[in-house]
């Protein structure tokens, strides 16, 4: 547990969260060991990770861990770098008699090679396990002027909240504010000094530029793969202010660059051709691994681009785009709207989202290696659906990505109840035309992340990345409802009334921790189903009890 909510001081969490929301930082009220803290505001995202792991909590011990202690000794703001490279500081405040408390401040990332310090240690170093998209949902970026700033205003908002609390009528300015949602329900935010309103403009801007990475990743996300690339293209551009820019992706096989989206470059995609690795800028900074910004390129010992190419500036940033030591492609921006050159601390922007990039431009290779598979005959002709030869490899895959992220995973089999007897009693075209709906109504069904397959004769299978084993009951049991409840030709003639499916469910777990394992658990789970009478649910547990 990161937090105790009911030990801290009674109206408290409100003035630190507008104070965490003004100065773009996490604040963190403690009192003795962290964690759990008292009450916690706008926290790093990389934070919550670490301390919500068990296996990597002890790695912030001795930092914020003991940073009450260090505070309190000190009587005064200690300022220390974690061992995750973020800028923190922790001070001592009286905001309670007789409570040694203490406020945890910043938890943010310096320079830009801090940030890409920490993300290779995600991407492919002692942290691998713990890389996921919510990961970096709220990075922060701060510097130590900031941190100043920010302990300042703790220092100015707890001594007026201290007074508050202790008179009624003190001269410190309050307003009342009356909390949504409940009922006659008041409590007083402290304003902040006045002389430090005129920062209120760029805080606010921090915030939206700190809102607008954190949903990064939902607004790159599709299911076309070619859009995908578009869109993270796009969307780096619009944080970057840039009119032009490229997205190139690395064919291992080929042992080049291709590009897969183009903003501002006067030709078609189709046009450009392929760069053979060890030529241009591209190719050099996703070799070597280390991006290149420059307000110059001739500063490089490169030529400018030919003027028919019409570029305003002669500024850019290609920054590479890799998952550990696994090459992705390069990230391409240049002219800045304003026309200014690009910096460090546009370099810093696009390192903050590289991780949500290439994890959002594996999916949509993995989605392009789909697409292809298909036209090898990977589909179903009869249904639609994939076929098993397409669910074994896609199975394959997301079991390894569960492993190394750490990800949720479910799967079901599902069989249409005494198909036998339908096939018997209707012939086989009727069997193939329920086969036909059964498939209809398992993909109006599923979500756009599932993966649905015929498995074989009267069996179909449904993959599900990132989902719990609850959840998959949830949408098990709509199938089996939705089955029951459509309109077969024939189907008041089968045994049950209806044509019905009886469904088993199995999840990634220490003991179904491969493809083998998991679709042997979901079948033991069918079965189980089928003897308990047909058109149900089960999931398998070490010994499948659980109706879904």
């Amino acid at each position: 547990m990161q937090e105790s909510p009911e030990r801290a001081p009674e109206g408290w969490a409100s003035v630190q969260t507008a104070l965490a929301a003004e100065s773009g930082i996490s604040l963190v009220l403690v009192e003795g060991q962290q964690p759990p803290a008292l009450t916690i505001s706008n926290n790093n995202s990389i934070c919550q990770a670490l301390q919500s792991s068990p296996e990597h909590v002890g790695l912030c011990d001795p930092f914020c861990g003991m940073a009450h202690q260090r505070a309190v000794e000190a009587g005064a703001v200690t300022h220390y770098r974690c061992h995750a490279g973020l800028l923190c500081f922790a001070m001592p405040v009286q905001i309670q008699p007789n409570r040694k408390l203490a406020i945890i401040g910043g938890r943010a990332v310096l320079s830009s090679a801090d940030y890409r310090a920490l993300a290779e240690r995600f991407r492919a170093g002692d942290l691998q396990d713990l890389l996921s998209a919510d990961l970096f949902r709220n990075v922060i970026f701060a510097d130590e002027a900031d941190l100043d700033h920010a302990a300042l205003r703790v220092a100015d908002a707890a001594r007026e909240f201290a007074a508050a609390s202790k008179k009624a009528e003190s001269k410190v300015s309050r307003k009342r504010v009356s909390k949504a949602g409940t009922s006659g329900a008041d409590t007083y935010a402290v304003e902040l000094p006045s002389e430090l309103a005129d920062t209120r403009a760029e805080l606010d801007q921090r915030r939206r530029f700190a809102d607008s990475l954190s949903t990064f990743i939902e607004r790159i996300d599709n299911i076309d793969p070619a859009k995908t690339y578009e869109l993270i293209l796009n969307e780096s551009a619009e944080l970057l202010k840039a009119e032009r820019g490229s997205l190139l992706l690395y064919d291992e096989g080929a042992n080049d660059l291709a590009m897969k989206a183009a903003r501002g470059i006067p030709q078609s995609i189709s046009e450009v051709g392929r760069i053979p690795l060890g030529e241009g800028i591209a190719s050099l900074v996703l070799r070597e691994g280390r991006p290149v910004v420059t307000s110059d390129i001739a500063s490089l010992g490169r030529a400018p681009a030919p003027r028919e190419r019409r570029y305003k500036t002669r500024s850019f940033i290609s920054y590479p785009i890799r998952i550990g030591q696994r090459k992705i492609g390069v990230l391409n921006l240049a002219d800045k709207i304003s026309g200014d050159a690009y910096d460090e601390i546009d370099l810093s922007i696009i390192e903050s989202i590289g991780p949500q990039i290439a994890l959002a431009v594996e999916r949509a290779e993995w989605q392009e290696k789909a697409n292809r598979f298909q036209l090898m005959s990977l589909t179903d002709p009869l249904t639609g659906l994939h076929n098993r030869r397409y669910l074994e490899a896609r199975l394959f895959e997301e079991v390894s990505r569960a492993k190394r992220y750490n990800h949720a995973l479910s799967f079901m089999m599902i069989d249409i109840d005494d198909f036998k007897f339908y096939n018997d009693s209707n012939g086989h075209q009727a069997g193939d035309r329920a086969l036909e709906i059964t498939a209809h109504c398992l993909t109006t069904t599923v979500r756009k992340i599932d993966v649905a397959s015929r498995y074989g004769g009267e069996e179909f299978s449904i993959l599900m990345p990132q989902t719990s084993l609850p959840e998959a009951s949830v949408i098990a049991d709509r199938i089996r409802r939705k089955i029951a409840g459509t309109s077969y030709p024939q189907g008041h003639n089968q045994p049950l009334g209806a044509v019905t499916v009886s469904i088993g469910l199995s999840c990634f777990s220490p003991n179904l921790d491969s493809s083998e394992t998991i679709v042997r658990g979901a079948d033991r789970a069918l079965y189980h189903a089928k003897r308990q009478g047909k058109n149900r649910a089960y999931a398998y547990r070490d010994a499948p009890n659980g109706k879904s």
